[in-house]
């Protein structure tokens, strides 16, 4: 952990677990998104966002609207930035219909709103989102690098320019790594200058595992290897 200076958020929506994560001096924050709490099993959006909020109280996390035209995400968003003074609304820079959310976040943002705009994948997005994000509340702009790399495409080059792009338009706007996949997506975040990275639960974890040297590792897989064979009683 002594190689990270980045912000690490935790990524779910298991209540235990991210009851744990606001425990663990290691997490700065959390975020959720629909999806994750739909995989959770939750059922009641408010209920589910409430109760957490009796718990993390200083620690930002971010809840995302799910309506899908922008006056209902408006009221959704204004509605859920009242629910405690560390909650971000999450706002996709896009509906479904392929929309820009752009002067949705621009009002927002000038009313007060701590957003992180989401679900954003090129640098076109970036610069749209600063923009309307530029002289209102603390936010943070996700660019999601995992699920760009299993499509093949390099996020490296686009989080940097993101990075940068940020903070050229003022200290309240961080760039945040989202989807990682692996511990050492960390490490490329904080290289490509993200002020911010979110890890699901699995990757946490990760983190308290020893560090060992490649050689190490050569040798502690060949040892594995080793044992799942003699256990599988394999013969030739």
């Amino acid at each position: 952990m002594k190689k990270f200076s980045i912000k690490i958020y935790s990524d779910g929506a298991e209540k235990d677990q991210l009851l744990a994560m606001n425990e663990n001096p290691l997490i700065s924050g959390m975020t959720t998104n629909p999806s994750l709490m739909k995989k959770a099993g939750v059922s009641d959006y408010r209920k589910f966002a409430l109760d957490i909020l009796g718990s993390i109280k200083e620690k930002p996390i971010s809840f995302e609207v799910f309506a899908d035209d922008f006056p209902e995400m408006e009221r959704q968003a204004r509605d859920i930035m009242t629910w405690g003074k560390n909650v971000y609304v999450k706002i996709p820079i896009q509906n479904s219909k392929g929309q820009s959310s752009v002067p949705l976040v621009r009002t927002l943002t000038k009313a007060g709103a701590k957003l992180n705009v989401t679900a954003i994948y090129t640098v076109r997005q970036v610069v749209d989102a600063c923009a309307a994000l530029e002289g209102g509340a603390p936010s943070i702009v996700s660019v999601f690098a995992g699920r760009a790399a299993d499509l093949g495409h390099d996020p490296v080059p686009t989080l940097t320019a993101a990075s940068e792009i940020c903070k050229s338009f003022g200290s309240q706007i961080e760039s945040l790594w989202a989807s990682t996949r692996e511990v050492y997506n960390i490490l490329q975040a904080q290289q490509c200058g993200c002020g911010i990275i979110t890890v699901p639960f699995d990757v946490v974890a990760k983190l308290k595992s020893p560090w060992k040297t490649l050689d190490e590792l050569s040798l502690e897989t060949v040892q594995t290897f080793k044992k799942d064979s003699e256990a599988a009683g394999f013969h030739l």
